[in-house]
């Protein structure tokens, strides 16, 4: 498996097989040592293990980003610093790999697990190839002792991995897809575009980028059953949530949580008062933005979210029972929030809220809005149908059906429309492949 993964990623690009082996090395050895060494010492190897980690990704995905920015501060002050920036190609997958192996050491450190000496174990839970370029972000606590044991074939995991598989692709194919040409088009141009088009494609982004990610992660997933390992889930029906706070829980679980356990609570959590409570979700959210990549429209996205979380906590805003019309209220606001997360740019951005909010031109269908509409409409009904019923019956998608027979027939008929659709169109790449 290790070098199946290993020439899975080196397809893409084999020269950054080196920074993946590299970032393995290190927080291997450092493991061991933090393990066996006094507090001193100890603290010294997290942050050599955490200076390492941050430093791959400062210099390959934010390096330009914070020299730039350092520009434009300098022009609007009338000081030209006179950098440049580098020729860098963003190694796919290293926000999520980096985020595994730091994790690996912050847990010794803190003495909820033990490092592993067994190196090839080691190096497959950070190239893991089902995982690897977008998540979800596996802890090694669940992932390196399920690849330190012995497996056998299991029937029950691979059927359930296929139909995870193929609810994954229909996701993916047939939904995000389908509603990707017409955003893309609509946001890359939005000057040309009049507030309906606008509208509805604000709104389908928030669909397609669902079923994009939700869709990757039961790919990733369903593969990873098929080979005898249990991930845990990335997605739990978010846009059935009833507060923002909610929605976290439920949308892109892995890194929620991860930004909660080794963030959030490093901060002090809730544990130093409301104000510094407030702070600490602020200042998590923010990082949190900037994490999926190096822009200012990522930084405001998660600032947004960082305020929506703080005013929710501080006016008792959570309702304790599931409530429709609030789910209604979080998904058009998380929709508006996801302007900033889409825009190319402010500019962009800017254009698209001030079109949104006019009201000189609603209601001037094009023949190209109402064909768009009707390509997408059926798939994106069923699958906003699978989840309701989901969340109905409050199951998951990997334990969704007692019914073999149902199973197969779903199967069978979503694999057939996939790849219907896979033969007479063009797919788009996923879009956390980005991150």
């Amino acid at each position: 498996m290790l070098t199946a993964s290993y020439v899975f990623y080196g397809w893409w690009d084999w020269r950054f097989l080196s920074l993946i082996a590299f970032s393995t090395l290190v927080d291997f050895f450092l493991g061991i040592y933090i393990s066996k060494t006094k507090e001193r010492k100890r603290f010294l190897y997290l942050m050599a293990s955490i200076c390492v980690n941050l430093g791959l990704l400062c210099i390959f995905k934010y390096f330009n980003f914070f020299i730039e920015s350092f520009m434009v501060l300098g022009e609007m002050i009338g000081y030209n610093p006179g950098f440049t920036t580098l020729n860098i190609i963003l190694p796919v997958g290293i926000s999520f790999y980096t985020f595994q192996t730091m994790s690996y050491s912050i847990d010794i450190y803190r003495n909820e697990i033990e490092p592993t000496n067994n190196f090839v174990a080691f190096a497959t839970f950070v190239a893991f190839f089902p995982q690897l370029v977008a998540g979800p972000i596996e802890r090694a606590s669940n992932l390196v002792p399920q690849l330190l044991k012995k497996r056998q074939w299991s029937h029950e995991k691979f059927r359930d991995g296929f139909f995870q598989i193929v609810i994954g692709f229909f996701r993916k194919v047939v939904v995000a897809d389908s509603i990707g040409a017409f955003i893309d088009g609509t946001y890359n141009n939005p000057d040309l575009h009049n507030s309906t088009s606008i509208l509805m494609a604000v709104t389908l982004y928030s669909f397609q980028i669902y079923f994009d990610f939700s869709g990757y992660s039961d790919i990733a997933i369903g593969t990873a059953k098929l080979l005898g390992f249990e991930f845990k889930p990335n997605f739990n029906l978010p846009y059935f949530s009833s507060s923002i706070t909610e929605f976290w829980r439920r949308w892109h679980i892995s890194l929620s949580s991860w930004l909660r356990d080794y963030l959030y609570i490093h901060l002090g959590g809730n544990r130093k008062g409301l104000v510094k409570q407030y702070r600490n979700l602020f200042i998590t959210m923010f990082l949190g933005g900037l994490w999926h990549g190096s822009s200012w429209n990522f930084v405001i996205w998660g600032a947004l979210h960082g305020i929506l979380l703080a005013v929710e906590k501080r006016f008792k805003l959570i309702p304790k029972k599931y409530s429709f019309l609030n789910s209604i209220f979080v998904f058009v606001v998380v929709t508006f929030i996801w302007i900033f997360f889409r825009s190319l740019s402010f500019a962009d951005t800017s254009i698209i809220i001030r079109k949104l909010f006019s009201l000189v031109d609603y209601g001037q269908l094009y023949i190209g809005n109402i064909s768009i509409f009707g390509t997408v409409i059926y798939g994106l009904f069923l699958a906003l149908v699978f989840d309701a019923f989901l969340f109905v019956k409050n199951i998951r998608l990997e334990g969704y059906g007692s019914s073999l027979k149902v199973r197969w027939y779903i199967s069978i008929v979503t694999f057939t429309i996939v790849n219907i659709i896979l033969f007479y169109s063009d797919t788009n790449n996923f879009i956390y492949f980005q991150f």
